[in-house]
């Protein structure tokens, strides 16, 4: 089963895919939508047509994606909520089911404690995956969203019956 993970941004969108076979994970690809400077409107296009793009090429079976969380500043969160009703629309779109994730899930899940820096994330799907360097933040964001699927997700992954969430992880 292939998996692709979404770490949405206005500017920054990225993007990892992974392929589970058993308990073995595989890396795909990875990488970032950019949607530079310019009006929303404009960006949120680019943000569809770029993530449509790594589905029809990619082929993923269902999709992981970040949630936002609540920033100091409104207008940011905003922006980033648009962006990531964007990337969602592109998986719809594409008949894809949408699986959701907190920060604290994803770094809980890849890192193993729940307020990692990026850094570590980065190290550790590096690890994880075996690959030869580390990948920039936001593909490793996006590829950390993936994994967290495939190790507990509620589409394909492991059951999480009797599993609830407390502060952003689970119990």
């Amino acid at each position: 089963m292939k998996i692709l993970g979404i770490d949405p941004g206005l500017r920054i969108t990225g993007f990892g895919v992974i392929e589970k076979n058993g308990n073995r994970l595989e890396y795909v690809t990875s990488g970032c939508v950019r949607s530079g400077a310019g009006e929303l409107a404009t960006r949120l296009k680019c943000i569809l047509e770029g993530i449509s793009e790594v589905i029809a090429a990619s082929r993923p079976q269902e999709v992981a994606i970040e949630k936002v969380f609540v920033n100091v500043n409104p207008q940011s969160t905003l922006a980033l909520g648009q962006a990531r009703g964007t990337a969602i629309c592109a998986a719809v779109i594409a008949g894809l089911p949408v699986a959701e994730y907190t920060a604290l899930q994803v770094k809980q899940s890849v890192v193993g404690k729940g307020h990692a820096g990026k850094q570590q994330v980065q190290h550790m799907v590096r690890r994880l995956l075996a690959l030869q360097g580390d990948p920039s933040p936001d593909a490793a964001d996006a590829l950390a969203c993936a994994i967290c699927h495939a190790h507990g997700g509620r589409l394909g992954g492991l059951s999480t019956r009797g599993l609830s969430v407390r502060k952003g992880r689970l119990k």
